[in-house]
């Protein structure tokens, strides 16, 4: 009986997407920036050095850390000038290359929608591709020292334009990464990663998969290059949408640690489903409106089980006075310092910290 009503509440979500009543829009459907980096048919075709420049299509990010690693510091150099937009979403290019290269990309951008991101060029944005709406990364911290490194995910209506917006802070990925940073501190690095084409509103792309497995093979690329630059195994924070995202790039992400938070779902049936070996970790709020969204995969519509349901077997972390959708990383919550403390591997089990963690 339980599996039938399931069944018919699914049947339910399909027919209210499909046909858009009920506050759900079919239009508007967003096109997934998949494939190299801008400007690599240059790249490719550039023998400034006397040999072939590696293939961003091609080459794994272990490959990409190796040719660079063979390079003096001029052809390093060169190689930035000459092709920003490349070096800059290289996964396994050096970090201070990446930051460079997006410093002079966005410098040359006049798009308006950048301006905030080139007005300050300490900023560390580890990637930056103005195609589209836009899509950027950001480092909090020093990710070439950090002894933890820690990645957010974020949700729908994120991009390049939305990034670090002033509203609704918490719920940007600068918002999130900065207040996690804050309360990790020294010795720690957060990378802020807008780098998918994320749903818009509440519609089609929104209950639907395709635009997730696009973001996860981008995902786990981030994650192969930074194991490929020789940083620490991360922690990845996956919020609302962005947690199907890391649902279905887990069995290849490289994290110790799996977190969601204001999950529809993670397009799996519980965590033996999702073929990682990170541990997973889940969050939602008393009055987070996501838990008003059918659990349920029905004809490609739906996400699946709450990754908070005791049988979905995530560890759980408290949320109870974080407020909303976006409330999680907020200074002082319960769940922020739970983050912290995962991040930093001194969480052990729902309010409980290991020794030495004052939190």
């Amino acid at each position: 009986m339980r599996r039938y009503a399931r069944t018919l509440v699914a049947v339910a979500l399909a027919t209210t997407v499909v046909s858009g009543t009920a506050g759900w829009a079919s239009g508007n459907a967003q096109q997934a920036l998949t494939g190299p980096p801008p400007g690599t048919a240059a790249w490719r075709s550039d023998h400034v050095l006397g040999r072939e420049l590696p293939d961003p299509a091609r080459e794994t990010p272990a490959e990409v850390a190796r040719f660079f690693a063979g390079l003096s510091e001029q052809d390093q150099q060169s190689l930035v000038a000459r092709h920003p937009l490349v070096v800059g979403n290289l996964d396994g290019a050096p970090v201070e290359l990446r930051y460079r290269a997006n410093a002079l990309s966005l410098k040359a951008d006049p798009d308006p929608r950048y301006a905030s991101l080139a007005a300050d060029p300490q900023r560390h944005i580890l990637a930056f591709d103005p195609r589209g709406r836009g899509q950027v990364a950001e480092v909090f911290g020093d990710l070439t020292t950090a002894g933890h490194v820690s990645v957010v995910v974020p949700g729908s209506d994120i991009d390049a334009g939305t990034f670090d917006r002033v509203s609704d802070v918490y719920g940007t990925p600068a918002g999130m990464a900065g207040s996690l940073y804050a309360e990790t501190g020294p010795g720690s690095a957060v990378i802020a990663w807008a780098g998918y084409t994320t749903p818009v509103g509440v519609g089609v792309d929104a209950a639907t998969g395709s635009l997730a497995e696009a973001g996860a093979d981008r995902l786990a690329r981030l994650t192969d290059g930074l194991a490929a630059t020789g940083a620490p195994e991360p922690t990845v924070f996956c919020h609302s949408y962005g947690s199907v995202v890391c649902g279905l790039a887990a069995p290849r992400l490289r994290a110790g640690d799996l977190v969601v938070l204001g999950s529809p779902g993670m397009r799996a049936d519980d965590v033996d489903d999702l073929h990682t070996d990170a541990r997973v970790w889940a969050a939602k709020d008393p009055d987070d409106w996501i838990d008003n969204v059918p659990n349920v995969e029905f004809a490609g519509l739906g996400h699946g089980a709450d990754p908070t349901s005791p049988e979905f077997g995530a560890r759980r972390v408290p949320a109870g006075d974080a407020h909303g959708h976006t409330g999680y990383f907020a200074p002082g919550t319960e769940s922020l310092h739970a983050f912290a403390a995962i991040a930093e591997g001194t969480y052990i089990a729902e309010g409980t910290y290991a020794d030495g963690d004052s939190r």
